[in-house]
């Protein structure tokens, strides 16, 4: 398209007031595309030059003209909407324009307008996912799933309840979609879809939603973790005593906040948002910040979506609240708090599946084991999920030594290695999490996990060594017996 069209669409009733061709060229100095100009505003050329008519009533006298038509209509919405919907960053591409937005400059304002371009992404989105424009129709869900999944893909979700799952191949083989293709197969695997009568399409519509509002830039917090966890979530759901006391509905509730937990992830921790004065941090008065922002976002795509708008609003208020407390559980600040509480009932042996309250403590648990699952994966999957979360870190270290906001804590390439930062977060999160899971549920995948968990931590002690040049220089707060690398029992409850 000519530079002209460009001027041509931001002013269309000048041209509806000249004489076709002749008025464009004045608008801009060169010659217009004759043919972008005569369907995005015939009035032009059905007045103007006897050319010009005879060419815009055959194009939209013609099925394929319109077709044509339909065509330029979503390349100039895609235009429209290219920049990112997110809460926090609106360009993907342009690094420095996200992080002055997460400074929260005062001197960078988003107006109203600019808000309102970015709600056309939502229409952006449905054209995306429909099968209408696309012109497939789809009678039932199984079909989707011949359509969508190539022979490789498909041969690897009749696997998708192994521990050993490979996420990354999964996402190339499914071409950067695995979030949205392994969710809609374990709703359809797990009866979701026929129990609560939902809408394909809109399902559909729903999940292609969330894997965009995730910041694919992000080496860690993307839609590929939030696939794993989805996919981690599902095998602790075929657990023994999960699977004969939970509900569709508690089912349900899982796989959506496993899928949507990090939605609309910034890529910078809590901390980083209030030292910076960011407006989530104002928004949610610095409590939990990332994880409410995260469930409201899920909450408005569950909306925007209309996914159970067939539900009573009893109902959808619930899910909604529900889907906020499993999120919020993720909260690394609060582990303490959940922890105790868990150990607290296993101590008691009081915990009884058939409570709804009980159950739905279990699932916050599960979710906060599946979130940060990655040490006690093997040693290929959980050693690419250090480097990337390391990354991550790292970059926001590297944005505030830029702006002088002070280094948080694991977040200075220079001072911190993968090696160091993975054996703490083993030692004081994942064993004593792990642990008490383990305790919940002794069963051969609980042993499975311990002992990656147990095995990656002695990897990562050798990475250490080698990088120190002794192991006798080896920090003592990391030292431990050869006896406490490999997993324990775990007690009974």
């Amino acid at each position: 398209m000519s530079s002209s069209c460009k001027t041509f669409l931001l002013s269309p009733a000048l041209a509806a007031r000249g004489a076709g061709q002749s008025t464009l060229q004045g608008l801009s100095g060169d010659s217009c595309c004759l043919p972008c100009a005569s369907l995005l505003c015939p009035a032009a050329f059905s007045t103007g030059s006897h050319r010009g008519g005879d060419y815009a009533s055959g194009i939209w006298g013609d099925p394929m003209g319109i077709a044509l038509i339909w065509c330029l209509a979503l390349i100039l919405i895609k235009w429209i909407t290219s920049k990112r919907r997110g809460a926090i960053s609106y360009d993907s591409s342009d690094q420095t324009a996200l992080y002055i937005r997460m400074l929260a400059n005062s001197e960078i304002e988003v107006s109203v307008s600019a808000r309102n371009v970015r709600r056309l992404l939502s229409f952006q989105r449905y054209l995306r996912s429909s099968r209408f424009f696309r012109g497939i129709t789809v009678p039932n869900s199984s079909n989707i799933l011949d359509d969508d999944y190539n022979g490789q893909a498909k041969c690897m979700l009749e696997k998708v309840g192994n521990w050993n799952f490979d996420i990354f191949l999964f996402d190339r083989l499914t071409n950067g979609n695995s979030l949205v293709s392994l969710t809609f197969h374990l709703f359809n695997l797990h009866g979701l879809i026929e129990h609560f009568q939902l809408d394909t399409m809109k399902l559909r519509r729903f999940l292609v939603m969330v894997q965009e509002d995730y910041h694919s830039q992000n080496p860690y917090h993307n839609a590929v973790h939030a696939a794993d966890v989805t996919q981690a979530m599902h095998c602790y759901l075929k657990e023994p005593k999960l699977s004969k006391s939970l509900t569709p509905w508690d089912v349900l509730l899982s796989l959506i906040a496993a899928a949507t937990h990090d939605l609309d992830h910034p890529g910078v921790n809590q901390p980083f948002l209030i030292k910076t004065n960011h407006y989530l941090a104002t928004l949610y008065k610095n409590t939990s910040v990332l994880e409410n922002h995260h469930w409201r976002s899920a909450v408005g795509l569950l909306r925007e979506s209309g996914l159970f708008a067939h539900m009573s609003l009893e109902n959808r208020q619930l899910m909604e609240s529900q889907i906020g407390d499993l999120i919020l559980a993720t909260d690394i600040s609060q582990q303490n708090e959940y922890l105790s509480m868990f150990r607290s009932h296993l101590d008691r042996g009081d915990l009884c599946l058939e409570n709804a309250n009980h159950r739905h403590f279990i699932l916050q648990m599960a979710l906060k084991c599946a979130d940060i699952c990655n040490p006690c994966r093997t040693w290929e999957l959980s050693k690419q999920w250090s480097e990337k979360v390391t990354e991550e870190f790292f970059h926001q270290g590297d944005i505030e030594k830029k702006y002088h906001l002070g280094v948080s804590p694991l977040c200075d390439r220079q001072t911190e290695t993968i090696a160091n930062i993975q054996i703490g977060f083993m030692t004081y999160l994942v064993e004593p999490l792990f642990g008490e899971w383990a305790r919940f549920s002794n069963t051969r995948l609980s042993q499975t996990m311990l002992g990656h968990l147990g095995l990656n931590k002695a990897s990562w002690k050798g990475v250490q060594r080698e990088q120190l040049g002794s192991g006798d220089d080896v920090d003592a707060t990391f030292e431990e017996m050869d006896s406490d690398i490999l997993p324990q029992e775990p007690r009974l409850s």
